[in-house]
């Protein structure tokens, strides 16, 4: 499925093995994959300080800032409730501006068995795009779809998107 707005939105359900499920969209950005995949992996934190109102902080937690293994936790507002989400950065690749983190605690597993997000960065044209994916298990098949955070991701990139590269800088 398709949304018409101008980023793409795409849902897909994988029914075969696995309850696994999938929602993808493409983020246009400003900024060059490089700043903006810099921003996500190595300085994960600022992201706190560039919109406050959503992420009030991510914390390491064990290992280090851009290292495979390392794990984080993002404290954000999202519904007006404050919530926490442990997270592992599972896989980095920096020759493609991708970084996948998986969900090892918080409040996002309380609907669903597994949640991993993986976001790559790509070259355009003009500017970038953020492939931006979340994978999740529910934990049975009347639980939520996870459409608000999706959203939620989505205007925290844009949040930093506007902060790497502001309309002046045109």
């Amino acid at each position: 499925m398709r949304d018409k707005n101008r980023i793409g939105f795409q849902h897909k359900i994988n029914m075969a093995a696995t309850a696994i499920e999938k929602i993808e969209m493409d983020v246009p950005i400003k900024a060059t994959p490089q700043q903006f995949y810099d921003v996500f992996c190595n300085k994960t934190h600022y992201v706190s300080n560039v919109c406050p109102d959503k992420v009030k902080s991510v914390d390491l937690h064990e290992g280090n800032w851009g290292i495979e293994g390392s794990i984080i936790s993002w404290n954000f507002v999202l519904g007006g409730k404050t919530s926490i989400s442990k997270q592992r950065i599972e896989d980095i690749d920096k020759e493609n501006n991708k970084i996948t983190y998986k969900v090892l605690g918080g409040e996002l597993l309380e609907d669903y068995k597994s949640i991993k997000f993986i976001m790559q960065i790509v070259p355009q044209r003009e500017g970038s795009a953020v492939r931006w994916i979340v994978e999740y298990e529910k934990l049975n098949n009347n639980g939520p779809n996870p459409h608000p955070l999706f959203h939620f991701c989505v205007e925290v990139i844009k949040y930093v998107d506007a902060h790497l590269a502001p309309e002046d800088k045109k």
